[in-house]
């Protein structure tokens, strides 16, 4: 069986869903991170840089396989369980895509947005607008392929499931910016029995 180790940020709750939405069986350690979980001996054997998510799999290629990061974890449920990926191969080119962009474009101005409010030793006006602007531009993006599309790689994909925690967490500035492409997939996504299991076991 898989074990998870996870906590309620963006990372640990995408690795999470895309457990939960895979089908395959697994049981899930939730860190406490203010406490310093993640820098105990016992979790630096799982993953040694003392972060989260990291997944063990004690069947995993040549035996037992330990993985950390979010976007690696989800795209080793995704091969292992055969699921979570478009059918065609354009689907899954696009698909990697926009796990991309939520893990490494959306993600991290959400997380800078959030330092830039509330944990900067001087919160300035102008760079707190500068981070949501820069957010709301990546948001854009996303809305503007949900015009288009019902899901960001045309079926739903890991792609959905990366990019659901960080719009779930700005859904207000989403509302804000009158973005209903991107309200209305998040609606969908969110719905599913995969996704509020992965948010529920995180958070």
């Amino acid at each position: 069986m898989l074990e998870l180790y996870t906590a309620g940020t963006h990372n640990g709750i995408r690795a999470n869903i895309a457990l939960a939405e895979s089908g395959l069986s697994y049981t899930v350690h939730k860190l406490n991170l203010s406490a310093g979980d993640q820098r105990q001996p016992d979790y630096l054997e799982v993953n040694p840089a003392g972060r989260i998510p990291a997944l063990v799999d004690p069947q995993g290629p040549g035996g037992a396989t330990r993985i950390s990061q979010s976007g690696a974890i989800m795209i080793y449920a995704a091969n292992k369980s055969g699921k979570m990926w478009p059918s065609s191969d354009a689907g899954k080119i696009a698909a990697l895509q926009w796990l991309m962009f939520a893990c490494t474009d959306a993600a991290p101005w959400s997380g800078v947005y959030n330092q830039a409010m509330n944990m900067m030793p001087e919160k300035v006006d102008a760079n707190i607008e500068y981070c949501k602007q820069r957010l709301l531009r990546w948001f854009g993006e996303a809305d503007a392929q949900l015009g288009k599309t019902e899901y960001l790689a045309g079926e739903i994909s890991l792609a959905d499931y990366a990019a659901y925690p960080v719009i779930n967490q700005r859904k207000a500035l989403v509302e804000e910016a009158g973005m209903k492409n991107l309200l209305r997939w998040w609606s969908k996504v969110g719905n599913r029995a995969g996704v509020q299991k992965g948010m529920s076991e995180s958070t």
